[in-house]
Formats: C-alpha cells, sequence, structure tokens
C-alpha cells in the first residue's frame, strides 16, 4: 500500500513540476530595434517578475500553466500590458515598446562649438539649467559663487579674508587655468579674475556649461583645467517679465529684473540688479566676514531677425561697484582709523554675434566682444590701480551631413593692462596679441562611436607660437549606456593675475620678466562612465564616474625674494592633477538624491620634491535630498563635506560640513516665496582658529579654507508677469 501511496505523490510532484514554465523574452525600441536595458517585467497574479539585462534579455523561471498578464514597464515609454496562455508556443518572445515623444527642449550645448544636443558629442559637458539652475539661484541670487561651489569636481577659493574675492578652481588647479565665458565670449578674465564670480548674478542665465579638462584646443589659452560657459537668456515667443527680491539674515539685499520679448523680426532682453551688503561680523572678532559693498549691473540685448538665413544680436553690460571690508567699527565709522581693503571697480562690455545660413546644415559665424575694467584697490598706506582694455573677434564656418560635421575658423584676442597707481618701481603694465587658427570634426564612425578631433595653432606676441591637438571619443553600446574617452593639450602664458597675488593686493609684486620666462603647457586626459538605470516604474538610477588626468609643466609660482618682493619663479618641475568624480541621482516619485565624491590628488614635483598642492580638499562629499511637487512646491537638504588641506604655511587645515535648507513654494502661476537655511551648522574658520596674524589694525591674513560667514537665513519673492 505504501508503495502505491508513494507512486502516487511522485506522479504528482512530477507533473507539477512539468507545469512549471520559464518567461524567455527579448524587449527593443519599437523605432530603433534596439534592446532595452532595465525594462521592468512583472506578473501581477505571481507577485514575481524582474529586468532585462545589457542585451535587452529576461528570464523568468517557474511559471505554471495558465494564462498570465504580464506588465512591461520603463521610463521613457508607453506602458505595455500582455496576456500569455502558458506553455507558450513560441519559447523565446521579441516584444518591442514605444517610445513617448514628450515635447522637451533640447540641450544644446555652445562650448563645444558645436549644433549637436548634449547626448551626441563626445565631449563630456556638465550643465545646470531649468529648475536646477532656479533652485540653486534662490540661495545667492546676487553672485554664482555658491552655484559653482556645489558641483562635483569645482571649488571656489576665497582669496580676500574681508572682502569676499574669489576664484573658481576645477579639479584642484589653480583659478588661473579656467576660462569664465559669458555666450562663448572671455568677459571676466585678467584683472577682473578675483571679484568676477561676486559679480555675476544668475537671474538672466538660461543654462551653465562646465567643460573639464583640456579645453584650449577649443577656445585658446587659459582653459587647462576647463572653461565655464554662461548662457544668457534669449527672447522666445511668449515675453517674460520677471522680479527677485532677497533679504538675509546678514542684513543684504538684491533686487533683480529680467524683461524678453520678441517683436516679429525684433527682439529685446533687458537685465538690471541691485545688490548691496552690509559689515557683517558673526565671529564678533571685529572683522567683517561679509563687507560693506553696494553694485549695480545693466544688460540690455537686442535682436535683429533679418530673414530665414540671417540674425544677429548686440549688447552691453555695465557693471559698477563699491566693496570694502577690513575693521568693522572702522567701514561703519566708528573709530577713525583701522584695517580695511576697498575696491572700487567698473566694467563695461560689448557683445556682438552674427550668423547667416547657407543652408540648414551650413552657416557662417561672426562675434565679437570689448571688455574695459578699471579697478581701484585702497589698504593702509598703499593703493593699487589700473585699467585693463580686452578684445576678442572670431570668424567661423559650419557644415555637416548625416555623418559628419566641420567647423574651422580664426580669433584674436588683444589684452592691455595699464597700471594708474602702485609702487613705482613695480610698474605691471603689459599688452599683447594672439591670433588663432583652428579646426574640428565630428565623425558618426557607426551607430554607437562617434569621434571628435580638433586641431588649433596659436601665435602670441611675446611667447610665439602654441600647436593644440585634442580628441574625443563616444562609444553607446545602448540607449542608457555611454563612455567617452578625451584629452588634448593646452597652454597658459605667464600672468600677473593669480590667486596669490590677488591676496597681496598687488603690493610689492615685480613684473614678470618677458625674456626669461616659458609658457606655461599642459598635457591632459579624462575618461567617464555614464549609466542610466530604470530600476523599476517609480525608481531610477543616473551615475557617472569620471577619472581625470591633467601635467602642467613649467609652473609659474610667486616667492618672496631678500628684498621682501614677490617674483615669479619656473623651478624644474611639474604639477600633477589625477583623482575621481562620482555623481548617483536617484529619483523615486517625488524625491530626488543626489550623491557626489570627488577624489582630487593635486602634488608639485619640483627638485627639491614632491608636495601637496595647497588648498586643495583631497576628498569632498556632495549631498543633496529634494523633495519636489512639480508647479507647486520643493524643499532640499543639502550636506558637504571637506577633507583637511595643506596650507602655504605648512601647516593643515580642519576638516569640516557645511549644511543647508532651501525651500520655494508657489502661490499661484506668477507668484512664489523662498527661504534658506544656509550652513545652519555654523561652520566658520573662526571656530577653528585666527584667521590672521599680528595686530588687529595691521593683520597678515591666513589662508581662507573655509566659510568665515557662518549660518545666514536668505528669503524673498519672485514675480513672473
Amino acid at each position: 500500500m505504501k508503495k502505491y501511496i508513494s507512486g502516487i505523490i511522485l506522479l504528482f510532484v512530477c507533473s507539477i513540476s512539468i507545469a512549471q514554465n520559464t518567461f524567455e523574452a527579448t524587449i527593443k525600441d519599437q523605432e530603433t530595434k534596439e534592446p532595452l536595458v532595465g525594462v521592468s517585467v512583472y506578473f501581477p497574479s505571481l507577485e514575481k517578475g524582474g529586468s532585462t539585462d545589457v542585451d535587452g534579455h529576461i528570464s523568468i523561471p517557474d511559471i505554471p500553466n495558465g494564462k498570465h498578464n504580464i506588465e512591461l514597464s520603463y521610463i521613457g515609454y508607453e506602458a505595455l500590458r500582455l496576456e500569455r496562455a502558458f506553455p507558450l508556443s513560441e519559447k523565446k518572445q521579441i516584444l518591442y515598446m514605444t517610445p513617448v515623444h514628450e515635447e522637451m527642449e533640447e540641450v544644446v550645448i555652445t562650448s563645444t562649438r558645436s549644433s549637436r544636443t548634449i547626448e551626441d558629442i563626445p565631449t563630456r559637458v556638465e550643465f545646470i539649467a531649468g529648475e536646477e539652475l532656479a533652485e540653486k539661484g534662490n540661495m545667492k541670487p546676487g553672485d554664482i559663487r555658491m552655484l559653482l561651489n556645489e558641483s562635483t569636481g569645482i571649488q571656489t577659493q576665497q582669496t580676500s579674508a574681508t572682502s569676499y574675492n574669489s576664484s573658481i578652481r576645477i579639479q584642484g588647479l589653480d583659478g588661473k587655468y579656467t576660462l569664465l565665458l559669458r555666450d562663448g565670449l572671455p568677459l571676466y578674465s585678467g584683472y577682473s579674475g578675483g571679484l568676477s564670480l561676486m559679480q555675476i548674478a544668475p537671474l538672466d542665465l538660461k543654462q551653465v556649461e562646465v567643460v573639464k579638462g583640456a579645453s584650449s584646443t577649443l577656445h585658446g589659452g587659459g582653459a587647462i583645467a576647463g572653461l565655464v560657459n554662461l548662457v544668457s537668456k534669449t527672447p522666445e515667443d511668449e515675453p517674460e517679465l520677471s522680479f527677485m527680491l532677497n533679504g538675509t539674515s546678514a542684513l543684504g539685499l538684491d533686487i533683480s529684473g529680467f524683461y524678453a520679448e520678441k517683436y516679429g523680426k525684433v527682439g529685446t532682453t533687458v537685465f538690471a540688479s541691485y545688490n548691496k551688503g552690509t559689515p557683517y561680523d558673526p565671529a564678533d572678532i571685529g572683522l567683517t566676514a561679509i563687507p560693506e559693498f553696494e553694485r549695480f549691473t545693466l544688460n540690455p540685448r537686442f535682436f535683429l531677425y533679418l530673414n530665414q538665413q540671417t540674425e544677429m544680436n548686440f549688447g552691453f553690460q555695465y557693471v559698477t561697484e563699491n566693496r570694502k571690508g577690513g575693521n568693522i567699527n572702522f567701514i561703519e565709522e566708528k573709530q577713525s582709523t583701522g584695517y580695511f581693503e576697498e575696491n572700487k571697480t567698473n566694467r563695461f562690455s560689448t557683445q556682438l554675434d552674427m550668423v547667416h545660413k547657407f543652408s540648414e546644415r551650413s552657416q557662417i559665424q561672426f562675434k565679437n566682444s570689448l571688455s574695459m575694467f578699471d579697478r581701484t584697490i585702497n589698504i593702509p598706506d598703499y593703493t593699487f590701480a589700473g585699467d585693463q582694455l580686452s578684445s576678442f573677434s572670431e570668424i567661423n564656418f559650419s557644415t555637416a551631413n548625416d555623418t559628419m560635421e566641420w567647423i574651422a575658423g580664426m580669433n584674436l584676442w588683444t589684452e592691455e593692462f595699464n597700471q594708474a597707481e602702485g609702487s613705482p618701481d613695480q610698474d605691471l603694465s603689459f599688452s599683447n596679441t594672439t591670433f588663432g587658427l583652428f579646426a574640428q570634426n565630428m565623425w558618426n564612425i557607426h551607430e554607437k562611436w562617434t569621434l571628435e578631433t580638433g586641431i588649433r595653432g596659436d601665435y602670441q606676441s611675446d611667447y610665439g607660437f602654441f600647436f593644440l591637438p585634442r580628441f574625443s571619443a563616444m562609444f553607446e553600446p545602448t540607449t542608457r549606456l555611454t563612455f567617452r574617452l578625451g584629452g588634448g593639450l593646452g597652454y597658459k602664458t605667464p600672468t600677473i593675475f593669480t590667486e596669490d597675488v590677488e591676496r597681496l593686493q598687488f603690493q610689492n609684486v615685480l613684473p614678470i620678466d618677458v625674456n626669461n620666462a616659458n609658457p606655461e603647457r599642459s598635457t591632459g586626459a579624462n575618461f567617464d562612465v555614464n549609466y542610466k538605470w530604470p530600476i523599476g516604474e517609480s525608481l531610477t538610477l543616473s551615475t557617472n564616474t569620471l577619472l581625470f588626468y591633467t601635467q602642467i609643466d613649467d609652473p609659474l609660482i610667486m616667492t618672496s625674494n631678500e628684498n621682501n618682493n614677490y617674483e615669479f619663479i619656473q623651478p624644474n618641475g611639474h604639477v600633477e592633477s589625477k583623482g575621481i568624480e562620482a555623481n548617483m541621482k536617484w529619483s523615486y516619485h517625488d524625491f530626488k538624491l543626489f550623491v557626489g565624491y570627488t577624489f582630487a590628488d593635486v602634488k608639485q614635483h619640483y627638485a627639491a620634491g614632491i608636495t601637496q598642492y595647497p588648498l586643495v580638499s583631497k576628498h569632498r562629499l556632495n549631498n543633496v535630498l529634494m523633495y519636489e511637487k512639480h508647479e507647486n512646491f520643493w524643499v532640499g537638504l543639502e550636506a558637504y563635506y571637506f577633507s583637511p588641506q595643506e596650507l602655504n604655511n605648512g601647516e593643515t587645515g580642519q576638516s569640516y560640513w557645511i549644511m543647508g535648507l532651501m525651500s520655494e513654494k508657489k502661490l499661484g502661476e506668477r507668484f512664489s516665496i523662498f527661504l534658506n537655511f544656509e550652513n545652519f551648522l555654523d561652520t566658520r574658520q573662526t571656530k577653528f582658529g585666527s584667521i590672521y596674524t599680528g595686530n588687529i589694525d595691521n593683520p597678515e591674513f591666513n589662508d581662507i579654507y573655509a566659510p568665515v560667514d557662518g549660518f545666514v537665513i536668505n528669503g524673498g519673492f519672485k514675480l513672473k508677469l
């Protein structure tokens, strides 16, 4: 009897086993027929499922006989619901999903000189636009310093303890190696560099583009570490009139207005802002962490759409500012003497851009800028003043077909600096001219391979000829996975406009001997991997990992001599920057989590030995958690970590965290209010120790590597009419 029962049970078990099936399928894009990675496949009645692999394939075992519903979901595609009877007549299924064509504005990156969108170019470009740009602009409506500092691989370096002057560093390299552009035109270099980040308001910006690594082939000297291109808004079919009012707990005030409208064949944009700062000393040490300042900006632009082939725009920008920091009792006129640092600046620049199209894919472009900048620096018993006149002109021709794109052109830079006041035996005046020829090709070798190559030849009036090749390659095995590899040569002609000279207010600095100085030359390369992973219908992950390397030969460094003057020398050796940038973005319903990590190992290799490059945070973390109800409300929590930094005096600074809370609420279609708690941990360098030595009326300032302004609340409203 037992034998019969055992046999029946065994037969029953076998029948169940036979009734189990395996669902195998390959899922592809309906239009391109390419396999889709990460498609969610789910059997709701069985509560089981999985995701497709890199080949678009999925295998789900143990599916019982009978009819079952199958749900396929993928972000950017229409959901697919099927019913299948198991066992299947075809063991391996091929299924197609239809992409959703939403009306989204294409992001065209102008920094690469190409007309392609960001997804189609081999050069790695980071950009900030749309709501992200608006959110970051709320934190510091008066300048772009915080907007850039919150990106991985970028660090803004404060060059004055009391006046807030700052420069931008990419991948740990000195600010002089980064090129700052406005609509592709160099307006903020040289004598104005130490104040430029503090004098650019973000309200009229459409997007910010960042190219890291060797970019001299694209834009000439000075782009060794990379470049930042600020792209302005242009008139659209719908007119725009917007205002922003912001106030801070440090008694700061920002008022901005922007207007744009198109009238048939003409259009205009006008941006104006007023920014005011009150002397602020949160540490109660008698020195300003935020200086007293008053700034006015006016930037009108005019657009002419002559016909379907020809258009042009021209405009000007005027900025005037008086910035004064130092002994707060002296600044507030509570005492008649004391240490101070005063910067009086006036900037006037013009921009011209003309484009004529021969066909849909061929055009010629001419652009020009003229920049005049004068600045007076006053400290006790010393005044330095001068004016800088610089110009940039370029003409280029571009043409493209289905597989290839060409752009070639020439450009001319002129720069003249005249010292008006300072030590009579250290005249820093100079003038030079640079003429360049360039050509760039972008070739779609295969549907998955794109190659970009470029070549430039520059002739500089003081230092001769420079040959600058460059390449970038992109491999896209799937729509979700991209590899990029790039590299090139760069150069920087010797300049007195550095972070070190800014810290000295140009006092006791000797001019550069052109006959005995050599240009700084660089070699750079980077490799990055970008992967987008839709984990489910609501959860997605985007990751990017960048490996970078830059070597600068014959670096120009400043040192003091036996006469207590500062001179520039070029020791035998080089500066080397290498590291990793890693970014992750998680999206789940209304929540977004950004996690960024930067490892920057920057070293000086000289005959005396290898030393760490000063004022570089070797390890940095950028974390932002955002909750956002689209078109209604958002709130975000930020946390940034900076590891210890080597200082110029041989000491090491402390590590620190900065945390902030930001929020905005829209009240109707046209009005919104925002409130931000910046650095609510009140992290300040003055908590770690004194920021100066000596007497407060004649201080010698230490390196500034951490915030000095501490916890500040700001809030206000935005109005669109």
